[in-house]
């Protein structure tokens, strides 16, 4: 079944997914996660009421007790999931995915993530094979309301002054819900709710999504520019000079939030598509620095067992021990400012927070269309783990080769038929130089 991906459950609403297919995934859940108590949310796509009703009916006639909190952003679930001590959480979205897209992010007890390997694989098969779904007695539904406790939860760690001048794009999703609580100040766009998504797509690493926000930010003179995702668990910034700033980095930044002035020696995670940069600037705090898999399932999951301090990925997701090692936007966008903020009073800029953060020319995340995608990436490795010696050889989520002056990582997408490819070099001579070795690599399998 096309919808069931290494992370969450995600595909077009009326193709890949289905009111059976929803109704079905809420039964199953129940059994696979021995859920009694269940938390759902949902997004505002077009789609959602129709899969959230039936969702929802799949799991009250499966036995579970579930609490409906309605409208809300993909961290409000998974932080109520953790506070209440839920059984299992759903949260009915397709993040940054265009409107015609819908999905479930599903967490078992303690906020622990579930993908593909963790139990959506067996509720895939069940569905498949499963011809009957038994009525079980014990099914219940009841309203739930989280909103205010979760905002004055957010509302504990802002620390920025309303001089700060802030752009903020909520890409019509659901960071909005919370637009007038915490940022009355700022100068706000795309600040309504909305299935369609009228202004741009909810994905904010797309180039052209960046567009309004980085106007906003030169229009208004603002010290920083924030640009929301769909369901409000990823963030990304622009700088007053209205560029985007690589969301890896921001990794870095927090170091300056979590571990500036610390004594003790604190873990920080990263995925492999990270910046070098990285672990390099946060080397000043006396950090540990853990590279690991991309995607929630896999970053969470480690932040916990390492018991990190927090983590990021370069697709903007941030996550925080004390958010249940879970990753959301709005606390990710209260500590940037917090930090912009305080360099600010020292006359410092958010652009040169960043050119010290980061010394490497980047490519940025490449895709290539390839079927033979081990093939490819084999071949790409071959060639430099023969010509070069590697500083450090990482093979658990496609492969990462560091090298003095350059690194790269080559990886299957989990989640869209792509290869992924990503490299950085000290000076844009040396990364033309190693990249167009690579492209000739992988132009024998396109």
């Amino acid at each position: 079944m096309k919808a069931f991906k290494a992370y969450d459950i995600r595909g077009v609403w009326g193709e890949d997914l289905s009111p059976e297919i929803a109704y079905k995934t809420g039964y199953f859940i129940v059994e696979i996660l021995n859920a009694k108590r269940i938390l759902i949310g949902r997004d505002i796509r077009n789609s959602s009421p129709e899969m959230h009703k039936n969702i929802l009916q799949g799991l009250i006639d499966a036995g579970a007790e579930v609490y409906d909190a309605g409208i809300c952003t993909t961290p409000m679930v998974y932080w109520a999931t953790g506070k209440y001590n839920f059984d299992a959480s759903l949260m009915i979205t397709a993040s940054h995915n265009p409107k015609e897209y819908n999905g479930i992010k599903v967490s078992a007890k303690n906020v622990r993530p579930i993908g593909y390997d963790d139990g959506l694989n067996v509720i895939e098969r069940n569905i498949e094979s499963a011809k009957d779904t038994p009525f079980k007695d014990g099914g219940s539904m009841q309203t739930i309301e989280i909103r205010e406790n979760y905002l004055d939860f957010l509302r504990s760690y802002i620390d920025f002054s309303n001089e700060l001048n802030v752009s903020i794009d909520f890409s019509s999703g659901m960071a909005a819900l919370f637009a007038k609580d915490l940022f009355p100040d700022a100068n706000c766009i795309n600040e309504i709710p909305d299935g369609n998504f009228p202004a741009h797509e909810p994905n904010p690493l797309e180039p052209e999504n960046q567009e309004q926000i980085k106007e906003q930010v030169l229009n208004n003179n603002s010290d920083i520019g924030v640009i929301f995702d769909g369901d409000a668990d990823r963030v990304m910034f622009v700088d007053e000079k209205g560029k985007f700033i690589s969301p890896d980095l921001i990794i870095a930044l927090l170091g300056h939030y979590f571990l500036e002035g610390s004594d003790s020696k604190n873990t920080v995670v990263q995925d492999i598509r990270t910046s070098k940069a990285v672990g390099e600037y946060l080397s000043q705090f006396d950090t540990n620095v853990e590279i690991w898999k991309v995607g929630r399932a896999f970053g969470a999951s480690k932040l916990k067992e390492l018991n990190a301090i927090y983590g990021g990925e370069l697709a903007g997701h941030y996550y925080f021990r004390d958010f249940y090692f879970s990753d959301s936007g709005l606390l990710a966008a209260i500590m940037v400012l917090n930090i912009v903020d305080k360099f600010r009073l020292k006359g410092i800029k958010l652009s040169k927070l960043i050119s010290n953060i980061s010394p490497y020319h980047n490519t940025g995340e490449v895709n290539f269309k390839i079927e033979d995608k081990k093939g490819a990436m084999d071949a790409v490795r071959d060639h430099f783990m023969r010509s070069q010696n590697p500083e450090r050889y990482l093979d658990f989520d496609g492969y990462r080769l560091d090298f003095h002056d350059w690194w790269f990582n080559i990886r299957p997408s989990n989640t869209e038929p792509y290869l992924r490819f990503l490299a950085e070099a000290k000076s844009q001579e040396l990364l033309e130089e190693k990249t167009n070795i690579i492209y000739s690599i992988l132009k024998r399998f396109k």
